[in-house]
């Protein structure tokens, strides 16, 4: 047998590794990605990270663990059709963060900016396929940095984390887990309880009715006077472009993980 053919074959590199940080927010991020054969494939790998994250209490876990399960169970073509009907249709569950907080805002552009600009500091490059605020990009930025950093993102954005899980709750989606686990780091879960009220008496944005009626208010309302005027006024040019921060920072910080004893408590994985 030659040398060659002894030799051990070359390592191939997990699909999700994440360069540093917190593993299971990278988890999170591709739990809210369009489905693909790639996650289907790595689903237990997704598994294995959301398995050993002690920062997540045991029931959340295991609901998020339940899910990918049923992620890599499931008709791709079935689950890839209900990812459409409920993130691309609509904005009330939009995955952009800062389309729940503007709205018809036009004051958008610089917080684009702003938010790239931090991105970039921090050695953080985005291709050009999603904008800044879109949650996975978001949540992908999060998992590189420390836990301060991320407690404090987490906080200055709770409100719509909190109004995202109630919207996907009232819609029975298990994508609500992720902004569920989000809420769930810096002890925050509570806040959900408060928007399910309104959520409950919010009438449906994704229907062919609702959908058409945004269209025709777009119609009315068009007066553009560039092409970017055109382009933040068109429905999904909006729905796009918005982002502008202007939640102010709350002191939060990422809960520890569960000692195993009092005297000895091992450091949280990362």
């Amino acid at each position: 047998m030659t040398e060659a053919a002894t030799q051990s074959p070359t390592p191939v590199e997990p699909s999700f590794e994440p360069l540093q940080g917190m593993r299971s927010l990278r988890v999170l991020a591709r739990l809210l990605d369009y489905p693909t054969q790639e996650l289907q494939d790595a689903s237990g790998e997704l598994i294995e990270i959301l398995n050993a994250e002690r920062r997540l209490g045991a029931a959340l876990k295991s609901s998020l663990m339940e899910w990918c399960q049923r992620l890599q169970e499931g008709d791709l073509l079935e689950l890839q059709a209900e990812y459409v009907a409920m993130f691309d249709k609509g904005r009330a569950t939009s995955l952009l963060l800062f389309e729940h907080v503007h709205g018809e805002s036009r004051d958008r552009g610089q917080a684009m900016v702003d938010l790239m600009a931090e991105y970039s500091a921090a050695g953080f490059e985005l291709d050009a396929r999603e904008l800044p605020d879109h949650i996975p990009v978001f949540l992908e930025y999060l998992s590189m940095c420390d836990d301060a950093e991320i407690g404090r993102w987490l906080g200055e954005i709770r409100h719509i984390l909190a109004l995202l899980t109630a919207r996907l709750e009232e819609r029975g989606a298990d994508h609500a887990l992720v902004p569920l686990s989000l809420l769930a780091l810096i002890g925050a879960e509570g806040d959900v309880e408060e928007h399910r009220p309104q959520v409950k008496k919010e009438a449906p944005d994704n229907t062919p009715e609702a959908l058409d009626a945004v269209w025709e208010e777009e119609a009315v309302r068009f007066s553009a006077t560039s092409d970017e005027d055109c382009a933040l006024q068109s429905a999904e040019g909006r729905r796009l472009a918005e982002r502008k921060h202007t939640v102010q920072s709350q002191p939060v910080r990422i809960m520890p993980a569960p000692s195993l004893n009092a005297s000895s408590a091992p450091s949280a994985d990362r």
